[in-house]
């Protein structure tokens, strides 16, 4: 792997070999590696991927875009070597390149530490972020960066105490560097030896002889080591070589790094071994799962032994459309998105047909409600909701299997409009408006048996545009089986409702936040300082500038504009009771489309007489 490095603006380049981190419990024995830290995060379906995460970790870091990184359609993970910083990956498995080190020095930063968001990146062990002007406090949140080892911030415009508490929490921190701040400790003696040792790097060493009480800092030991550039107390180190103890700890230090290191020689060997077959199994279980049925039916179930194992394949599409294993096997496929619980393929076949595979995992369901669910799915369709083509359950995972949309997402075509690529006219706004909230009405009005699957996770990014731009929901169903912690699932969501649940009047709140991205030109999670589109519509309305709500690109149709204005702004209203049904909403939308055909219609045979 090559690692681009910028530090005051000169770019260097380092080459670093493949390695691989095994998640927790796959080799039980492994546990008792000191300092090897092994984090498996939580799966919840609202959770940001980790793009996502670092996009938002940055813009609260870099509020003046110094770094220039910009949201793109063709960002896929922060390691793709798209920016002018290091972010360094390493292969977990055949499906991801988790973060474990972010560098960021001398690079004039002058933002704040969102340590709550970063420290969501779930094997992050390094951050460098010296020689800055990055203001505010070092968060109580930074507890929960739990593989964190080396943690620099000198240099920068950090004030208040240190979070010593939340300090004594990061077991496997090895350097914490704060040196040339305003920072304080509640710690007396801290505080002590840290003014003692002036421009001295303050190293924070955990005792692992003694656990930690009360979360009290002073269950830490805490050492200090000069910088590099400075030689000043070069005596007072002498002095310290002299100690019998301190050479006595030193020959410790060596014979734990010899041990270490043979117990590491003897992990990776293995693991190397393991995860080979581990690549192997997930190759062949998402070939299987896509594999030609074998009989002329529609659904294909193959059970092994029911008690221990359930499997199943599903297709709801027509034999001649369906394809082999052999040709799977030959297809190439593309890794386009991944996040905590799921990851999203495309696959090519040598006849050119495309399939989009959605893979998720660790779902809290059962496997026959699972397979009742998709069934159910499998046999709605509608003009504008995303078919499925079928589906692989098994105990491990699951496989959603759709055709595959050439044309991207909504959020594709709010990126490319924001960089000027492409055009948004009132037409096709107008258009997608009212196939979205067809598509919504039909979920609420379809089911004959009365029970109702709310879709949950209404947002750009599950919106799909087919070759005519028509708008197809996607994903549907899937949110019902991510929100074991509800409270979790829907936090990171810019397009959740306030009382977060799954209902249709939670689903008229995205479709309204949704509505406003298109009446403004703004687009809720794009935008660098964290706007809250609603509330900032809302306030313009009440100061009376209306107006400036509206995108210049559909000035000329302002008249339209405000009654999808009224329409957008009922549906974002913060009680759930004040909203109208998806099916009220549908009909104000088709009086706005109806109103206009009329006016061109007019229009035209104005002209035409004429």
């Amino acid at each position: 792997m090559i690692v681009i490095e910028l530090r005051a603006g000169q770019v260097s380049f380092r080459f670093i070999g493949n390695s691989r981190i095994m998640q927790r419990g796959s080799i039980p024995w492994l546990a008792a590696l000191a300092g090897l830290a092994l984090f498996v995060s939580g799966c919840n379906g609202g959770e940001l991927s980790e793009i996502e995460l670092f996009f938002k970790f940055i813009r609260a870091l870099d509020p003046k875009t110094v770094l220039r990184i910009e949201w793109s359609r063709s960002l896929r993970q922060p390691c793709s070597n798209q920016w002018n910083v290091v972010v360094r990956c390493k292969m977990v498995s055949l499906f991801g390149r988790p973060v474990t080190e972010i560098r960021l020095q001398n690079l004039n930063l002058s933002g704040i530490l969102d340590a709550e968001t970063l420290c969501k990146l779930p094997i992050l062990c390094v951050l460098i972020f010296a020689k800055n002007r990055i203001r505010g406090t070092v968060p109580d949140s930074i507890a929960d960066c739990k593989s964190l080892m080396h943690l620099d911030l000198s240099n920068n415009l950090l004030t208040g105490s240190l979070p010593t508490v939340a300090l004594s929490k990061l077991k496997n921190l090895k350097r914490f560097d704060i040196s040339d701040n305003h920072c304080g400790s509640t710690d007396p003696q801290l505080n002590r030896e840290a003014r003692r040792v002036g421009k001295y790097w303050l190293v924070s060493e955990i005792s692992q002889a003694n656990a930690i009480s009360k979360g009290e800092i002073s269950n830490k030991r805490y050492a200090f080591s000069p910088a590099p550039e400075d030689v000043s107390h070069g005596k007072q180190s002498s002095k310290n070589d002299d100690n019998p103890r301190k050479h006595w700890q030193s020959w410790m230090v060596v014979l734990a790094m010899g041990v270490t290191f043979v117990l590491l020689l003897i992990f990776f060997t293995r693991l190397k071994a393991v995860q080979a077959a581990k690549d192997t199994e997930i190759t062949r279980e998402l070939a299987l799962s896509l594999s030609p049925p074998k009989s002329p039916h529609v659904e294909i179930v193959v059970e092994e032994k029911a008690e221990e194992r359930h499997s199943e394949l599903v297709f709801f599409i027509e034999k001649h459309e369906r394809f082999g294993l052999e040709e799977l096997l030959e297809a190439s496929a593309d890794l386009r998105w991944q996040g905590h619980c799921s990851s999203l393929y495309g696959v090519r076949l040598k006849n050119n047909a495309t399939f989009a595979v959605k893979r998720l995992k660790k779902l809290q369901v059962s496997f026959e409600e699972f397979g009742q669910t998709m069934r159910k799915i499998g046999n709605l369709k509608h003009q504008n909701i995303l078919s499925l083509v079928g589906y692989n359950s098994s105990k491990e995972k699951k496989l959603l299997i759709y055709r595959f949309q050439n044309n991207g997402s909504l959020l594709t075509l709010f990126n490319d409009y924001i960089e000027g690529k492409r055009n948004l006219p009132w037409k096709l706004r107008l258009s997608i408006a009212i196939g979205i909230a067809r598509g919504l009405n039909f979920i609420y009005q379809w089911p004959e048996d009365g029970e109702i699957i709310p879709h949950g996770n209404i947002k750009p990014s599950n919106i799909m545009l087919d070759e005519k731009e028509e708008p197809l929901i996607s994903e549907y169903g899937i949110a019902k089986f991510l929100v074991s912690n509800k409270a979790r699932f829907f936090n990171s969501s810019s397009y959740a409702a306030p009382e977060k649940r799954l209902t249709e009047q939670a689903d008229v709140y995205s479709f309204g936040v949704i509505l406003l991205e298109l009446l403004t030109g703004k687009f809720a999670e794009m935008q660098k300082n964290g706007l809250d589109l609603p509330k900032w519509v809302k306030a313009k309305v009440r100061e009376e500038w209306t107006g400036e709500v509206f995108d210049k690109e559909i000035e000329k149709f302002e008249m339209y504009g405000f009654s999808l204005l009224n329409i957008s702004l009922k549906c974002v209203s913060e009680l759930p009771g004040d909203r109208p049904s998806i099916s009220e909403v549908l009909e104000k939308i088709q009086e706005v489309v109806t109103a206009q055909e009329d006016i061109s219609s007019s229009s035209t045979n104005s002209v035409e007489s004429i």
